[in-house]
């Protein structure tokens, strides 16, 4: 099969060479032949040297996904069932293990997988198909998953922003098997979680922030806590286990607080907790107007950040909320703040924080350096993949 030929502008092979698997519109001198969405083309330089081989969109800023930098190799029905054999392989260990039921299973271009996501609750997958990569291949992929996991049912969540990037529909519902129910019970630590995996963020849960959750709450113990952003629960579970003496649950949707409130309830039926219905960036002001304090704020905000051309409103949003995260804490309290925004680097992530220790005029120190779990790994020639930060400060 003779593939659709790309060449690149000279001196724009550098990160094709460095194994990047992304291709921007921008490097692209000749196309030659007319690759359809999601087609397999090769990728040459100038002196018509072969470089890798994609898949190709026409109606995206990315517009190669490279999937291998192998003359010889076959993006076939064998070369995606090898690379989700790969990706599942990686996870053996958390399969394993007998007090977690729900991790992620591919992660997207940090798994050699461009666009693809699939995590697993208890008995069921679920899968985004976010790019036209994997898109066309989405009947093999689902195919090999059958064959690999034996799920109960492998349900569809690819409605989200990214689809719009890509050109292509959002889309939802069940590709195989049994309907999820409305709520799936996943077990972490010790802990149980209901998840709504038809309707949450994401694919339901933050599995990312799995470890993070269980880091964060040794600082909980006899303590005041704000969870800020708090989604349905997960840090407040973990913090109402660790022992913490009053939590304030703190989110702009009240559907996810009803979930957060059954999820606490479903570990510690004696809790007391608060569970306030509010915008986070008022209501950290309010609490500083009327000089209400905490011992211990979770900041876990979304994503602020989707591209480079919102950086700067993005970082102001980050500094704002830690600003005022810090102006309540008490002295020697814990300040817990998280990014997920892929476009905010580490270290542009300590800056932020450290512009709003000036502006709450706080003594401020890092104690611990978080990210995400082990079953989200970051590829080293895609950092891009390397997405969630933390940092768990000491404020005075």
């Amino acid at each position: 099969m003779t593939l659709s030929r790309i060449t690149l502008k000279r001196g724009r092979e550098k990160s094709v060479k460095n194994r990047h698997p992304w291709l921007f519109s921008g490097a692209i001198q000749r196309v030659q032949g007319q690759p359809e969405v999601g087609e397999l083309v090769d990728v040459y330089d100038k002196q018509n040297n072969f470089l890798a081989r994609g898949a190709y969109n026409p109606r995206s800023q990315i517009r190669i996904r490279l999937l291998s930098w192998q003359v010889d190799q076959q993006i076939d029905s064998d070369f995606w069932h090898g690379r989700l054999e790969r990706a599942i392989a990686g996870r053996q260990t958390l399969i394993n293990q007998t007090d977690t039921n729900a991790y992620r299973l591919v992660h997207s271009d940090g798994d050699g997988l461009p666009g693809l996501i699939v995590d697993q609750y208890d008995e069921w997958l679920v899968v985004q198909f976010l790019s036209a990569a994997v898109e066309v291949h989405k009947e093999t992929i689902v195919e090999s998953l059958q064959q690999l996991l034996t799920p109960r049912g492998i349900y569809e969540r690819s409605d989200t922003e990214a689809r719009k990037k890509e050109a292509l529909p959002q889309t939802q519902g069940l590709l195989v098997g049994e309907e999820p129910p409305e709520q799936i019970t996943i077990a972490e630590h010790g802990q149980s979680f209901l998840v709504d995996v038809r309707q949450g963020h994401k694919t339901g849960f933050y599995l990312d922030q799995r470890e993070n959750r269980r880091k964060v709450a040794k600082y909980a113990a006899g303590k005041r806590v704000l969870n800020a952003f708090s989604y349905t629960g997960g840090f407040a579970v973990s913090a109402g286990h660790a022992g913490a003496s009053h939590i304030t649950n703190l989110d702009s949707s009240a559907a996810v607080l009803e979930l957060a409130r059954q999820n606490v309830s479903l570990n510690q039926p004696e809790r007391d907790d608060t569970y306030e219905v509010a915008d986070v960036f008022q209501q950290l002001r309010h609490y500083q107007q009327t000089e209400q304090t905490f011992d211990l704020i979770i900041l876990d905000p979304p994503k602020f950040v989707h591209n480079r051309s919102q950086i700067e409103k993005g970082a102001r949003g980050y500094k704002d909320i830690n600003m005022w995260a810090m102006k309540i804490l008490e002295s020697g309290g814990v300040l817990a703040s998280f990014s997920c925004s892929g476009q905010v680097s580490a270290d542009l992530f300590q800056k932020i924080l450290f512009g709003a220790a000036v502006d709450a005029g706080r003594e401020v120190q890092i104690i611990e350096r978080l990210t995400q779990g082990s079953d989200h790994p970051i590829s080293l020639t895609c950092p891009e993949s390397d997405y969630l930060k933390g940092l768990v400060c000491r404020v005075w």
